[in-house]
């Protein structure tokens, strides 16, 4: 089974997880909307109800969630750099409903045993803006987020 793991090193949070997929797929998955919106759904509950994303250097992305109680958030950030299949580097923020601060992400897609090592590092501004992220129940978000991922089919 696939697990993400997450390492902390001072202000950032590293992610790790192993996806069955090649990563020219699990790349696609994060920067094409028709698929995010297949797997991006958050804890089970929740569901995307926006999802724009223009993966390019520049390109902005937003993301909003709901679930059947009314709550809701979003994600708003911009790309910086994208190699195709193999990294991409943004900037996000959280609006909850105001904007957290912004959270730099380096994410890597490496091909590893006929699947997918991804490692994204998140850096935030400080250790106190890390410890609120990791105290809002992010990990299971994620973890949600990406079981779907690697059960996706995709074209």
């Amino acid at each position: 089974m696939n697990k993400l793991t997450l390492e902390v090193d001072g202000a950032s949070v590293i992610v790790t997880r192993k996806f069955n997929a090649l990563p020219e797929a699990v790349y696609r998955a994060h920067t094409e909307a028709a698929l995010i919106r297949q797997w991006m759904q958050g804890p089970d509950g929740w569901e995307i109800v926006t999802c724009t994303c223009d993966a390019k250097a520049g390109g902005s992305l937003h993301y909003e969630w709901s679930n059947a109680q009314g709550h809701g958030f979003s994600l708003t950030g911009e790309f910086i750099e994208l190699t195709p299949f193999a990294r991409i580097e943004h900037v996000e923020r959280m609006h909850l409903p105001d904007a957290t601060p912004d959270n730099h992400i380096v994410t890597t897609f490496t091909e590893k045993d006929g699947g997918t090592l991804m490692e994204m590092r998140m850096t935030l501004p400080d250790e106190a803006t890390r410890k609120a992220m990791l105290e809002s129940g992010m990990e299971h978000g994620m973890e949600a987020s990406f079981a779907r991922l690697d059960s996706l089919e995709m074209p």
